[in-house]
């Protein structure tokens, strides 16, 4: 497969291109007036500039690059960007919802589900922030909840239950993802398309297989959502190391299971000195944080919340992108030549048409813990790549 077309960054030497790993935590304005502090780990690197402008809790304020020199002007936000959430009356659902009607560039949110979604609309709908927010139910008022879309999410499906794997779900969730891709196909092919639903290193080749089958594939808009990796290893490394955490950036490449899951601990900024156990340890418990979850759930649901929050954290990056932030790195599983395998995940920079560049430099000169690491993940990798497009093309020959 051809790569998402797009530069090529190689950021190890230019800091002022590098994507900052803090986030602004500013006052932030929403309907009458209603001031806050944002409490989700966020930072403002700069607390003695007023901003005069609306901001989500989610703003990335890597785009101040120069505490000298700055010129900051007057930012008129409007909320002009229509979301939509498959599944969202659901456990991951729900939440991001929640986190989504916060932003201040939305305008419209459309959530749909098969069942019990007109509640979480109406619960919704009286939170003071822009968007209108409309429920759709059941698959003949899909088609309704799509139209004029910019962003599309999918986290529906079933959750994981203690002992199941993410390939374990593999024959309800690829159906689910195949149905609704096919809607997002033929009512709003531009958008942005954010998988979460898992297996996400199946799910997101049978997306690219079912939307070039209706001949509207755009590699560049196809996200595997893979931000609850990259916040799971910045917490873990903050805590392990005793650092700030707002302070800490992890890029995590590869996949979105097990130990396709890879961080990249060296590439750690700030710069920390790890040991040979603590590499093992935090590389073994990123990889199973989501089996954590789901094991201390105790059979009543797997990681919804942190999902919740690190997919909201995606979408406002894909919001800021589309309304002109040049400045917007995050990890994600995408079309890909970064290495052999068509897909994988690595941070990229974001734009209005989706992916513009990958960042080469994070996968240069590893360890040789993290070399042996990535070659180990390639053939799991490649055998789910390789089941989903095998299960999208069944499906083609079905029909």
């Amino acid at each position: 497969m051809a790569a998402a077309a797009g530069a090529t960054y190689s950021v190890g030497s230019c800091p002022s291109v590098y994507p900052k790993p803090c986030f602004a935590a500013k006052s932030t304005t929403f309907g009458a007036h209603l001031q806050f502090r944002s409490m989700l780990g966020l930072k403002n690197r700069y607390p003695s500039i007023s901003f005069e402008r609306r901001c989500s809790p989610f703003t990335n304020s890597s785009a101040l690059t120069s505490k000298s020199q700055m010129s900051l002007k007057r930012l008129n936000v409007q909320a002009s960007y229509k979301v939509a959430i498959l599944g969202a009356g659901g456990g991951i659902g729900q939440p991001l919802s929640l986190l989504v009607k916060m932003s201040p560039l939305i305008s419209g949110l459309n959530l749909y589900d098969i069942a019990n979604v007109k509640g979480v609309a109406a619960d919704l709908s009286h939170c003071n922030t822009p968007s209108e927010v409309l429920a759709f139910t059941g698959a003949s008022e899909l088609p309704d909840s799509l139209k004029g879309v910019d962003v599309v999410v999918i986290p529906a499906g079933v959750p994981r239950k203690p002992g199941m794997t993410r390939d374990d779900l593999f024959n309800i969730n690829a159906n689910i993802v195949q149905d609704l891709i096919e809607a997002v196909a033929d009512n709003c092919p531009d958008a942005f398309i954010h998988i979460i639903s898992n297996p996400v290193n199946s799910t997101v080749p049978i997306a690219a297989e079912v939307l070039k089958q209706k001949g509207v594939y755009d590699p560049k808009k196809l996200f595997g959502v893979t931000t609850l990796d990259v916040v799971r290893a910045n917490t873990f490394v903050a805590q392990k190391k005793n650092l700030k955490l707002i302070d800490v950036d992890v890029p995590v490449v590869g996949g979105h299971a097990g130990i396709t899951i890879l961080p990249l601990l060296s590439k750690t900024r700030p710069s920390v000195t790890f040991t040979e156990q603590e590499i093992e340890e935090l590389t073994v418990r990123i990889q199973n944080a989501g089996t954590e979850v789901v094991e201390a759930k105790a059979g009543a649901g797997s990681a919804t919340l942190s999902m919740a929050y690190a997919a909201a954290r995606f979408v406002e990056s894909s919001l800021r992108a589309l309304d002109g932030d040049t400045d917007v790195y995050e990890c994600a599983y995408v079309q890909s030549e970064l290495t052999e395998l068509p897909f994988f995940s690595s941070r990229v920079k974001l734009g209005k048409k989706g992916v513009e560049g990958f960042i080469t430099s994070d996968t240069q000169n590893l360890t040789e813990y993290e070399q042996k690491a990535l070659e180990a993940l390639k053939p799991e990798l490649k055998a789910s790549i390789e089941k989903g497009v095998a299960f999208a093309g069944k499906k083609t020959v079905a029909a």
